[in-house]
């Protein structure tokens, strides 16, 4: 497995895979033709689908700065590895192709290209058993193994994330308005959160959840700088959850820090046994991920043991199997934003279900995993992040003209 550093990004929305991995992709082509006359990036299948409701045409537009730069989409079309591919084109003043890169986004802001080796497995174990058997063995919490892979330095990327998750959360709670793009929704964490402060016990708990989680997934629809957890369009799950529990338990950061690490050790395990990208495996593999995630964190911070955190995750993608990926107007707001707001919950709940037990249950965390994967592979290309299938397909917003929407504007 790879580095947290990969999972963990700091960066703008609304989407890892379609914003910043094309972003970084634009980056990477540019530095290595900065002399070109003329560049050009053809889009296919979900990349194509939703690019401009993710805003990938206003990122990558925004790399090359007024330069000689076209973009051709063609939804209808996938390249082999993945179905977020790229291929780029530099040429001359002859409008000759001089160079080509084909690659992958593939989920998380990260790129891939064709035959390019494994990522360095810093890791070294694969799957949740391996792991909750390190700990067995050396007597050690889940963070410690985060720790002893990645070096003591980790915990200044985790402050440095941690810190930008927060800002994400206030800057939330304190917008006003409407989200840009045709839906014109507007924004609720504000208003959440103001009710909640006059609510007792759980109501309180709930109206605090939803207003941290709406408030990141609104900054980040706003193509604000959010955290990949793990990734843009689930980036509101674990901050909540964070920012809950370090007010209601009274935690320390060096708790929060060390919640982050163990829900990273989980996103790790699905993104590298499974998808964290919606273009695979639909929202089961990015929502789904996170409330996992974040039920792990939880429990940890709850003072849950190994087993009983290997619980809580593993009820987090259960209850999320089959989840579709289905953007109305191509864009990550609705059901995005919501999903969010309910996976911060769902994440809560999971982590008290799983401390109620001894920690013994009967799917484990990996075969859930493994599940998530087959479903997602089973699942029909038009429920995932294409916008052709489910809420996408079924709803149009009143007042919009169907012709308008973004998801839909090279179909």
């Amino acid at each position: 497995m790879e580095s947290l550093r990969e999972l963990y990004r700091i960066g703008t929305g609304p989407s890892a895979s379609h914003t910043m991995g094309p972003t970084r992709a634009a980056e990477v082509f540019l530095a290595r033709h900065p002399d070109a006359a003329a560049w050009r990036v053809t889009l296919y299948a979900s990349l194509a689908a939703t690019g401009k409701g993710h805003l990938t045409d206003v990122a990558m537009r925004h790399v090359f700065d007024g330069r000689a730069f076209s973009i051709e989409w063609k939804p209808r079309e996938r390249l082999p590895l993945h179905p977020n591919g790229m291929k780029w084109e530099a040429m001359d003043a002859d409008g000759h192709v001089v160079s080509d890169w084909t690659v992958y986004s593939i989920g998380g802001g990260a790129l891939q290209e064709p035959g390019s080796p494994p990522p360095p497995d810093l890791y070294i174990r694969h799957s949740m058993k391996e792991i909750l058997s390190w700990c067995r063995e050396q007597n050690m919490p889940l963070w410690k193994f985060v720790e002893e892979r990645e070096g003591k330095d980790i915990w200044d990327f985790f402050a440095e994330c941690w810190h930008a998750m927060q800002e994400a959360i206030d800057r939330g709670l304190e917008a006003h308005g409407t989200l840009p793009g045709s839906l014109k929704l507007r924004r609720k964490a504000h208003r959440h959160y103001e009710q909640a402060k006059g609510r007792p016990g759980p109501l309180q708990r709930t109206g605090l959840l939803t207003a941290y989680a709406l408030a990141v997934s609104e900054e980040n629809a706003s193509a604000g700088r959010v955290v990949t957890a793990p990734t843009c369009g689930a980036c509101g799950v674990l901050p909540a959850v964070l920012r809950y529990l370090k007010e209601v338990l009274s935690c320390d950061d060096r708790k929060v820090l060390r919640a982050m690490a163990t829900a990273g050790i989980v996103g790790n395990l699905v993104k590298t046994n499974a998808s964290i990208s919606g273009a695979a495996v639909g929202c089961q593999g990015e929502v789904g991920t996170a409330c996992a995630m974040a039920a792990a964190a939880a429990a940890q911070l709850m003072g849950g043991d190994p087993r009983q955190i290997e619980y809580a995750a593993e009820m987090g993608i259960e209850h999320h199997l089959g989840l579709t990926c289905d953007p109305v107007a191509g864009l990550v707001q609705i059901p995005c934003i919501e999903r969010n707001a309910v996976g911060a919950m769902r994440a809560v709940d999971c982590a008290d279900y799983a401390l109620l037990s001894d920690g013994e249950h009967e799917i484990p965390f990996d075969t859930v995993v493994r599940t998530m994967k087959e479903t997602g592979e089973d699942m029909q290309e038009r429920y995932r992040e294409t916008s052709e299938g489910g809420l996408a397909k079924l709803h149009i917003p009143p007042g919009v003209d169907p012709a308008d929407l973004e998801g839909n504007h090279c179909a």
